[in-house]
């Protein structure tokens, strides 16, 4: 059963957001190496239960706080989607990562599904 893995955090001032959650919840956060502004965030043991996720600035659409479904086919759950309801508003391929996509359900809420795979470009 596909469960959260990952979750996003937009911010207008990545960096005041950082530092709120490092103050209010210990969180740690490192600079993504890749192609865009983004911090990968710890939030705990991982022998615990919980997700890790991430923060980045805030684009022009205002999207804020995003969770991100692991799945063993993008494309199988994409069309998932669709067939019950739901969109798919964006497909991607996140390089060294693998590939994603920015859905919406029944109620307009958004979330993302990824497909692991090291050797996406």
């Amino acid at each position: 059963m596909p469960r959260p893995v990952h979750f996003d955090i937009t911010a207008d001032s990545p960096e005041r957001a950082i530092k709120f959650y490092q103050v209010v919840f210990g969180w740690k956060f490192q600079k993504w190496d890749g192609p865009m502004d983004y911090w990968m965030a710890t939030t705990g043991d991982e022998k615990e239960p919980g997700i890790n996720g991430g923060i980045s600035k805030r684009g022009p659409q205002g999207m804020s706080n995003m969770n991100t479904i692991g799945v063993p086919s993008l494309e199988d759950f994409a069309g998932k989607v669709q067939n019950s309801g739901g969109k798919v508003l964006q497909k991607m391929p996140i390089p060294g990562v693998g590939f994603f996509a920015t859905c919406q359900d029944t109620e307009g809420n958004m979330f993302g599904i990824i497909q692991e795979d090291k050797n996406a470009k």
